[in-house]
């Protein structure tokens, strides 16, 4: 992962902890063991760094509650 990248993934992390009300260390294992750290925020870097912030955590939320995650 370069830098670029880490810095993204750590802003996804940081925003969605703000606005689900987890703390960081939650979100971020949520993301890794639902598999979308990995398989999808970092290979999908190019696309979605470029979405708006409100936009992004939308699309996160909503794809965690897919994943089973986080509540409907």
């Amino acid at each position: 992962m370069d830098k670029k990248t880490l810095e993204f993934v750590t802003y996804c992390i940081s925003k969605l902890s703000q606005v689900l009300k987890l703390p960081q260390r939650e979100v971020y294992r949520r993301l890794k063991e639902s598999g979308i750290l990995y398989n999808y925020l970092v290979p999908s870097y190019d696309v979605l760094h470029t979405f708006s912030s409100r936009y992004l955590m939308e699309d996160l939320t909503d794809y965690m509650k897919e994943k089973g995650v986080l509540a409907k």
